[in-house]
């Protein structure tokens, strides 16, 4: 199946099923998954990459255990909307993905300023230290991508 736009999403998708976010970053990647109803995003674990098979592996594994119907990579975008070279790696994560895995379903969101938001909540509320904000910030960053793709998606009316 072909990467599918967020807003055109809902219609492909089984009603019942969690979705799986991703924040893709440089050695790692984050992973956070909804509840079977897409009414809130959880951080799960992050997946630090070693070879792309081998992490794509890793990465079905946990969809395959949580049911997930659909994955939803964060799209580091510019902040005037452009996409550099981060972006590109993204949507090549997503083609890669499909490789392997053509049947599944993938969309992007809009991550701008996620780690910045997931950092300063880490700071602000949960009064993490600089270490202990580092294990959790990928998959904390890949619970605020899921969350914002399904605010989207509520909005679309796919609730």
């Amino acid at each position: 199946m072909p990467v599918i736009n967020l807003d055109d999403l809902p219609p492909t998708l089984p009603r019942k099923g969690a979705l799986t976010g991703v924040d893709a970053g440089e050695k790692t990647l984050g992973v956070a998954f909804s509840d079977a109803l897409w009414t809130v995003a959880t951080p799960h674990s992050v997946i630090r990459k070693v070879k792309f098979t081998d992490d794509a592996a890793a990465l079905f594994r946990l969809m395959d255990e949580r049911g997930s119907t659909a994955l939803v990579i964060g799209l580091p975008l510019n902040m005037d909307g452009t996409e550099g070279p981060r972006c590109q790696s993204c949507r090549a994560l997503g083609r890669n993905l499909l490789r392997l895995r053509p049947d599944l379903i993938v969309t992007f969101q809009d991550e701008r300023l996620s780690t910045a938001a997931v950092e300063r909540t880490l700071i602000g509320e949960a009064d993490l230290s600089r270490g202990k904000r580092s294990q959790v910030v990928d998959r904390a960053a890949a619970a605020w991508i899921l969350d914002a793709a399904l605010d989207r998606l509520r909005a679309l009316g796919g609730d």
